[in-house]
C-alpha cells in the first residue's frame, strides 16, 4: 500500500511536470492545469493497474480512459458555449455538462465496448 502510494507520487509528479511545461506552450495559460491534473492521474493509475492485474485488464481499463476523455471534450465545449455564449449561471452550467459528460461516455463504453 504504501509503496503505491510513493509511485502514484513520483509518477504523478514526473507526468504533471511535464504536461504542465506543454501547456504554458499554448494560450490561455490556464490550459496548463488541465493538461496536468488528468494525464498523471490516469498514468499512475494505469502503471499500478498493470503492476496489479496485468497488461490485459488494463487495456480495458485505458480503453475506458479514452472514451471519458472524448465524452470529456464535449462536455468542456458544452461548458464554455454555455457559460460564454448563453451567458448561464456556472452551477446550471455545470450540472448540465456533467450530465452530458456521464450520458455520453456511457453512451459510448455502452456501444463500443461492452
Amino acid at each position: 500500500m504504501f509503496m503505491d502510494i510513493v509511485f502514484r507520487f513520483l509518477v504523478g509528479g514526473a507526468v504533471v511536470t511535464a504536461f504542465a511545461l506543454i501547456g504554458d506552450l499554448f494560450k490561455p495559460k490556464s490550459f496548463a492545469g488541465l493538461f496536468g491534473g488528468a494525464p498523471s492521474v490516469a498514468l499512475a493509475t494505469l502503471g499500478l493497474t498493470i503492476l496489479k492485474e496485468g497488461h490485459g485488464y488494463a487495456a480495458v481499463e485505458a480503453r475506458s480512459m479514452v472514451l471519458g476523455a472524448a465524452a470529456f471534450v464535449f462536455c468542456a465545449f458544452l461548458m464554455s458555449r454555455l457559460l460564454l455564449r448563453r451567458k448561464w449561471r456556472p452551477a446550471r452550467a455545470t450540472g448540465v455538462s456533467l450530465a452530458v459528460w456521464f450520458a455520453i461516455a456511457f453512451g459510448l463504453w455502452f456501444g463500443i465496448l461492452r
